[in-house]
């Protein structure tokens, strides 16, 4: 990635910038490393500070789109580039543990856009690159999650990231992602689409599930929401096939069957802001029946991007 607006903004012949990732893909809570390279233009100039920040695309109020810088690492300040003149800074950054995924056994989430921006100030003159794609893969605790949506038959549509916050959740960033799944045909005619969402920390994560709900001939539709609060160990081990198909089962309203498991509370008080859900380790004994059985993480999300995206 060359800064060719650089050019315009502090003259031809300016310093020339390539940012260069170790690796594509990376995890929420995660490290990114890699390069930049600088090239010093005709001139001698005096680097300001170089700064990295994470950039995505969110959906506004207003239904219009818009990029959002969340996240920014200054990893060099002021030093001298002469004229001709290469010079190298490696940077080593940790990305938020709420970093929404973009990728899934290496297909990209189609909704999703995301990367690394670098920012460049000379003489006061401040110059901000395109972006270069960065993958967020899903933890395996999230992994998890998604394996189970896929063996209950559900099909992945789209994701985006919705500008707000979810009421009861510590929710650091200003955004909050919806991966959006179309039901199997056993919940078909009780619901017409489940909007899965994470909220992740170093120490666990807030699953929030909200259902839309068809309306009947004596039933009114509208949206359900359930919500569960696990450590990153529990949900590597709970049996989530059970627990959310009971879930989806009750809010559709309908029989359904996914599995055995013990009875999920769902929610109540509404929106990305309801639900009581099971929190912390209120999770039953007993439902550990591990989803991910054996398989290493590699393998399950490949056998889930292919779910999603088919076989390449």
């Amino acid at each position: 990635m060359v800064f060719k607006k650089m050019l315009r903004a502090l003259g031809v012949g300016g310093p020339s910038v390539d940012t260069v990732l170790s690796s594509g893909s990376a995890m929420p809570g995660g490290t990114v490393t890699g390069e930049v390279r600088m090239q010093g233009g005709e001139h001698d100039a005096d680097i300001d500070y170089v700064a990295l920040s994470l950039v995505t695309r969110v959906e506004r109020s207003d239904d219009t789109q818009g990029h959002v810088e969340f996240d920014r690492h200054v990893v060099a300040g002021r030093f001298p580039l002469r004229a001709g003149q290469s010079h190298v800074v490696p940077f080593r950054i940790q990305i938020p543990w709420e970093t929404p995924v973009t990728a899934i056994g290496g297909h990209r989430l189609h909704g999703m856009t995301l990367g690394l921006r670098t920012e460049l100030a000379v003489a006061k003159a401040v110059d901000k690159g395109d972006m270069d794609p960065l993958h967020v893969e899903p933890l395996p605790s999230q992994a998890a999650v998604l394996a189970a949506f896929e063996r209950m038959g559900f099909h992945f549509r789209s994701a985006d990231l919705e500008m707000g916050r979810i009421h009861g959740v510590n929710q650091q960033l200003p955004f909050f992602q919806e991966i959006e799944y179309h039901p199997p045909a056993q919940l078909a005619g009780g619901i017409s689409q489940v909007e899965l969402t994470f909220i992740t920390d170093a120490h666990g994560m807030t699953v929030v599930l909200e259902a839309d709900k068809r309306g009947g001939l004596f039933t009114q539709g509208g949206d359900v929401f359930g919500r569960f609060q696990v450590s990153h160990a529990e949900a590597e081990t709970t049996d989530w096939t059970s627990r959310i198909g009971e879930w989806l089962t009750q809010a559709a309203g309908r029989r359904a069957s996914f599995g055995q498991g013990a009875h999920v509370a769902h929610g109540g008080d509404g929106a990305h802001g309801g639900g009581h859900g099971l929190h912390g380790g209120g999770l039953v004994a007993g439902a550990a029946a591990g989803i991910v059985g054996g398989m290493i993480l590699g393998e399950v999300l490949d056998e889930i991007g292919d779910a999603i995206f088919g076989d390449d």
